[in-house]
């Protein structure tokens, strides 16, 4: 899909593409941090305003989208690779980790499993640091065989 990006100079971006359907639609960007979803008519010069997102409810909605995605690469990847898995493990509350770094776990080192994403609340770290603390209730999203994955479940559980 072809995204054309356009310097709006004082006021921020605005991105344009087309849908499959035929719909061409706009995000402009404010310097503010505020979102303006716009839809096209059918003289190109005129935007139909759609809605606006505050910087905190585009970010939500950024990571909403985001989740989905990481989740369907995931989903692909395994169905292409035999033997490879996906798994969501939550961080209990009762875990010796929960408030410590990611990095103490070993968990790599120990299972052969990747951590590869934490999902908190509704924000995902994708590609967490080992320094990224863990906290009660985080759900960590693993790449590994079967065995690695419930391996990870094992270390968190303590």
């Amino acid at each position: 899909m072809d995204v054309t990006e356009v310097l709006l100079p004082g006021v921020g971006v605005r991105y344009e593409f087309t849908t499959s359907a035929g719909d061409r639609l706009g995000i402009v960007t404010a310097r503010s941090g505020d979102v303006d979803v716009v839809a096209y008519t059918a003289d190109p010069d005129v935007a139909v305003p759609l809605f606006r997102l505050t910087r905190d409810e585009a970010d939500t909605v950024a990571d909403i989208l985001g989740a989905l995605r990481i989740a369907e690469r995931f989903a692909d990847l395994t169905r292409e690779i035999p033997g490879l898995g996906a798994g969501q493990i939550p961080v209990p509350a009762g875990s010796p980790f929960a408030g410590r770094p990611l990095g103490e776990t070993r968990a790599r080192t120990r299972t052969g499993a990747s951590i590869v994403a934490i999902v908190r609340n509704d924000h995902v770290i994708a590609s967490p640091g080992p320094g990224q603390v863990m906290r009660p209730g985080d759900v960590l999203v693993v790449i590994g065989t079967h065995d690695g994955i419930a391996g990870v479940e094992r270390i968190l559980r303590g």
